[in-house]
Formats: C-alpha cells, sequence, structure tokens
C-alpha cells in the first residue's frame, strides 16, 4: 500500500483564496496525495486574550494577540466549498484540520471522510467523542502526549464509535521547527508495537530526510508543512518546506517505497544476468590429462560461473579427468 503523503497548507493561505488556490496548485504538481488546511471559528479556539506560542512571537507582531492572528486567517464555508471543488479538478484530496466542535460539523456536511485530530486536541475528551461518533478514517497526531494519553484517546475514539483500523496515529512534535535532537523517530514504532494501529509521522523539521527515514520504519501516512514562500508574512512559513522542497520529498518517498520492495531474499530480476560474470567456476589451473586425479594443485576457480559451482569443490577433489584440460578449461 501507497504511503499517503499529506502536503499540510494550514494556514499558509494567509486568509487569501487566491494563495490557497496556488498553493493547491502546487500540491497537486508535487504528486502528494491530500491539501490539508485548518478549519476553525477564532471565538471557539482562543480567549480574547491568549497569548501566542514562542515561535509565532518571534516571526509575526508581538503585540497582536494570538486571537488576532488567527481571525485573519479563518476560512468560511463558502471558501472551503470553492476549495474543495478545485482540489477536485486538481485531483488531489481536499483535508481539514478541526480546531472546535463547530468546525467538525462543517467538515462533516461537506462530506469530509478523513479527519485530522490535532496533537492540541489529544487530552480534548469531548472534541474525541465528537470526531469518533461520526465513524470516519481518523489521524491523530500526538505531540506533546504520553503513551497513556494517546491510549486514552485512542480509547474514546473507538468507544464513539470509529473503528480501530480506521485510525492512523501519527507521532510528532509541535516545536516549529523541531531541534533534530528532539524528533524520537523510533516512538513511532513503539505506537505501533503497543496499540496495533497504522502508523506515520507529521514533520515539522526544516528539511526532508526525517520524512524518508519515517517511511524507511514503516510509516503509512507522512504529514509535512509547505509554503509558496518562506519569506511571507505568517506564522508557519518559516518553519514550512517550499515548493521544490515538496517535490523533492515526495519524489524521496516513492523511491524509498519502491526499494523497500519485498522482505523475500532471492536474485533481482536487474542482478540475475550478473550471476555468471560475478561468480566463479572451477576450472584447471595447469594441464589435465584423461585418467588424472583432480587435485587442489590442478585445479582453482575463476570467473565466469558457468560451469561447476565451486561450491561442488569437496566432491571434485579426488575425481577422475574423464577428459583432457587445458589451463582455465571449465571442469
Amino acid at each position: 500500500m501507497s504511503v499517503f503523503i499529506i502536503a499540510e497548507a494550514g494556514v499558509n493561505h494567509n486568509g487569501l483564496i487566491e494563495l490557497a488556490y496556488k498553493l493547491i496548485d502546487v500540491a497537486s504538481e508535487s504528486g502528494a496525495d491530500a491539501i490539508k488546511f485548518q478549519t476553525f471559528k477564532t471565538e471557539n479556539l482562543v480567549s480574547k486574550n491568549a497569548p501566542k506560542a514562542k515561535y509565532q512571537k518571534t516571526i509575526t507582531n508581538q503585540s497582536e494577540s494570538q486571537f488576532s492572528m488567527l481571525k485573519k486567517l479563518e476560512i468560511d464555508i463558502n471558501t472551503h466549498k470553492k476549495l474543495i471543488n478545485y482540489c477536485k479538478k486538481k485531483h488531489i484530496t481536499f483535508l481539514s484540520t478541526p480546531f472546535d466542535h463547530e468546525s467538525i460539523d462543517l467538515l462533516n456536511e461537506l462530506g469530509l471522510q478523513t479527519f485530522k485530530i490535532p496533537s492540541g486536541e489529544i487530552t480534548n475528551l469531548t472534541y474525541l467523542r465528537h470526531v469518533g461518533s461520526l465513524g470516519k478514517e481518523v489521524i491523530l497526531s500526538t505531540g506533546m502526549s504520553t503513551l497513556k494519553e494517546i491510549e486514552e484517546a485512542l480509547l474514546i475514539i473507538i468507544s464513539a464509535g470509529t473503528l480501530k483500523q480506521n485510525i492512523t496515529i501519527l507521532h510528532a512534535n509541535t516545536m516549529y521547527p523541531t531541534p533534530m535532537e528532539d524528533v524520537n523517530l523510533r516512538v513511532m514504532q513503539t505506537i505501533q508495537d503497543k496499540f496495533g494501529v497504522a502508523v506515520g509521522y507529521s514533520d515539522h523539521t526544516l528539511g526532508i530526510e526525517v520524512d524518508i527515514a519515517a517511511v524507511a520504519m514503516g510509516a503509512s501516512v507522512i504529514e509535512k508543512h509547505f509554503t509558496l514562500d518562506k519569506s511571507m508574512d505568517g506564522p508557519d512559513h518559516k518553519s514550512s518546506i517550499d515548493p521544490e522542497q515538496l517535490k523533492a520529498m515526495v519524489s524521496s518517498i516513492r523511491n524509498i517505497e519502491k526499494a523497500l520492495g519485498s522482505c523475500i531474499k532471492k536474485p533481482s530480476k536487474s542482478e540475475k544476468p550478473n550471476i555468471t560474470m560475478a561468480r566463479k567456476s572451477i576450472v584447471a589451473c595447469k594441464s589435465i590429462k584423461k585418467g588424472e586425479l583432480f587435485t587442489e594443485k590442478n585445479i582453482t576457480t575463476k570467473r565466469p560461473g558457468t560451469g561447476v559451482s565451486p561450491m561442488k569443490w569437496d566432491s571434485v577433489i579426488g575425481k577422475v579427468a574423464k577428459r583432457d584440460y587445458q589451463i582455465d578449461d571449465l571442469l
């Protein structure tokens, strides 16, 4: 099964539908399976005086509240419909993360079949229960969480009505950007072993190498923030990858998928012709007359591998030559 690659546009549209269209173009051209936005009603998400995250303060207006920043980045229902229709034209799946109950209902009414739960909602019982009750595909991010919190969230979603086999858990770190020493990618496998669910990785590092490594380690979903231009104003642009990096990431992941191949060890189709060239056969290293015995002094092993295999050495030693042999003749 192919890795499901989510190009995370998030709020990098800056509240402008024209930029959102361009982000969809880039995601589609990259070969990603889906593009994901964020759906929220600011009044339902944060209080008026809620502070920004530290990383947001360094790249946006420090005097601006989180409420004011997010209010400018809301997407209304009509814009949602336009973006969904544009994604259909571009043959890419539209996804969006809901951040409040009203937004969950909106996305459900719009027909979304996959619901992405952000890391910040993993301890929000009523939110988890609401998403779980829809019985859709669920992708659960786990930044900032413990294994116990993941287990509790998983049980709530399942108890509310979602099948366990329809849940994918993403290992994640919510620092933008994530320091390499804090990635802890092996945790993804710990989650899979403990809960027996499909796993993936939601990445906030600056490069693409961790995403590729995650695929090699068994990720079935990769989520990565991208932008049209890292220098644009907004909270997430600087910690996102650019269009060329997105293309490179998707291409690399598809190559790794091919390279992982089968767990069966056997000669591949491409290397079979090399067998006779690279392997050796038993050959005469001296002139041998008919009737003489083969000994360690008159035979050796050399390429090509078209004659008697060197693995037959012990059974050849001491046998009688049935014809004359010149140096380098295959037995």
